[in-house]
């Protein structure tokens, strides 16, 4: 069973899941970045030997959260998609149809290149830039030109795929997915496990979380 570790922002409690979610409590809202669909598809097309299971266990635990929590919304902050279209892709339109209630948002990632009746037809609201919910502003990139947040606003990202190395006894090291917090924005670990990470390294007044398997470590 996956652990569940809490962290306030502010009056706000979010929910760190070891499933790489993060749960806004105030707002019954699932938060969640880099999914990726339809990227093992892609490798299959290249000749790689990925299976689908992979994604289907991604689309199965992204399900399961969502029941967990009794979500009410969805927020994906960029790269809900890898490329163009292909056949995992109407495997998640088909899961989106289970859930015609839940409000699903997505700002936009730079792998998120679709045709904007695709995400029409899977009944997303896109949005372009940042996505703003009370105090909270939702960007793919921290580092996206043109931001415009208000004073006190405190930034949700992804892209990133960020990941601490955990060292143990003489120069041994793991390496591991990761929340990352800031004093003011918070980096989401990727949600599909069929991506790499890049290594943060928190400075002061930052916190890390490491996922190792279903816990959560504070580092």
């Amino acid at each position: 069973m996956s652990t569940y570790l809490s962290h306030m922002i502010g009056d706000e409690h979010l929910v760190m899941s070891a499933e790489r979610t993060l749960f806004w409590e105030n707002e019954s809202t699932l938060i969640v970045a880099d999914l990726h669909i339809g990227k093992t598809g892609h490798f299959r097309q290249a000749g790689i030997g990925v299976p689908q299971q992979v994604y289907k266990d991604d689309l199965h635990r992204l399900l399961a959260q969502i029941l967990f929590f009794k979500a009410e919304r969805l927020i994906i902050v960029g790269d809900l998609t890898h490329s163009v279209a292909n056949k995992e892709l109407d495997l998640f339109r088909k899961w989106r149809k289970d859930f015609p209630s839940l409000d699903l948002h997505l700002v936009k990632g730079n792998h998120d290149i679709l045709e904007e009746k695709w995400y029409s037809e899977a009944d997303i609201s896109v949005k372009v830039g940042q996505f703003g919910v009370k105090q909270f502003l939702f960007v793919h990139d921290i580092l996206t030109p043109g931001i415009n947040a208000e004073k006190g606003q405190y930034f949700f990202s992804g892209h990133l795929h960020p990941g601490i190395s955990i060292r143990g006894r003489g120069r041994q090291s793991l390496h591991f997915p990761c929340f990352y917090f800031t004093k003011k924005y918070c980096v989401l670990p990727a949600f599909s496990r069929f991506t790499g990470t890049y290594k943060v390294e928190p400075g002061e007044g930052e916190k890390a979380f490491a996922i190792i398997d279903k816990d959560i470590v504070p580092v």
